[in-house]
């Protein structure tokens, strides 16, 4: 599970589906930050700490290959499950007002759930991840059909574990070198634990764009305020996503983040909690966003 203590205290949630470790610091509005696959709550470790002294920071480990804790043997874990799991730590947790920041898959969930069950949501950061027809994205495709090949997934993850593979796909993902520590913390509990890759299976059997297309359905529902920061140099997620994004909530504004792949959180923690500070702390950020909008039609 996410090692860093910049996180906060380690804590657990009994939900129906499981157990839920997380970390939480800080105290005010919440804000629950949410990763994708192959990683943990450690994605953040850079940004909690600029934000902790306003806002109350919950990062959950969800079950996507980097988390410790399996869940229960028949929990749903298509993506669709994966959101509602999400929903229901929050509504365990109490928390209400939300602010919701996703990166890669978890971008992904944060749609599924806003879509499904917006209620303890105020607002919604989305950084470079899945949408619409990119889920996975195009040089993922095959994920969904090789995790249904026999021994594929302890293969991949014990492949991935190796230090030369760990480095590699850390490069692919940022363009900060990622400690050694928090590459483990992310790699090692799948390729050591087999109900870690069943969970992580779940999902990616069940991965399909079908899915978030569905959500972006919606999107017009959700009047919310909504902040969509995208880096341009990402090759998983292009900047079309981003714009396609903004474009698809009533009330949305887009920022460029510089000098950044994928991992956003990784490459500009500063940018990032900058722009979150702000967009929590009464959403500037998309009133102007909205007022554009307004302005354009």
């Amino acid at each position: 599970m996410a090692i860093s203590t910049a996180l906060g205290e380690e804590k657990t949630v009994e939900l129906a589906q499981g157990t839920i470790r997380y970390r939480e610091t800080g105290s005010g509005e919440p804000i629950v930050l949410v990763h994708g696959i192959l990683v943990n709550g450690d994605l953040w470790r850079k940004v909690v700490p600029g934000l902790a002294d306003r806002f109350r920071c919950v990062t959950p480990d969800l079950p996507l290959g980097g988390h410790q804790e399996p869940l229960d043997e028949d929990a749903d874990l298509s993506p669709p499950g994966v959101a509602t799991l999400l929903a229901d730590f929050i509504e365990a947790l109490g928390l209400k007002n939300v602010t919701l920041v996703g990166n890669d898959t978890g971008g992904a969930i944060c749609q599924m759930l806003i879509t499904t069950r917006p209620e303890r949501i105020g607002r919604v950061v989305f950084t470079n991840c899945d949408a619409f027809t990119y889920f996975p994205p195009l040089l993922l495709k095959p994920l969904p059909l090789l995790s249904r090949v026999p021994g594929f997934m302890l293969v991949a993850a014990k492949t991935l574990n190796l230090p030369p593979m760990r480095a590699l796909l850390m490069f692919a993902v940022a363009k900060k070198k990622i400690e050694r520590e928090i590459q483990r913390s992310y790699l090692e509990p799948g390729a050591s634990n087999a109900e870690v890759r069943r969970d992580l299976r779940k999902f990616l059997r069940a991965m399909s764009s079908k899915h978030t297309k569905a959500a972006a359905q919606k999107f017009g529902e959700f009047e919310k305020p909504v902040l969509v920061t995208w880096a341009r140099e990402d090759i998983f997620f292009p900047w079309k996503i981003a714009e396609r994004l903004e474009a698809s909530f009533p009330n949305a504004r887009l920022e460029q983040i510089e000098d950044s792949l994928l991992f956003v959180p990784e490459d500009q923690p500063e940018r990032l909690v900058e722009l979150v500070r702000e967009f929590a702390s009464g959403d500037p950020v998309a009133a102007e966003g909205n007022a554009t909008k307004e302005a354009v039609s």
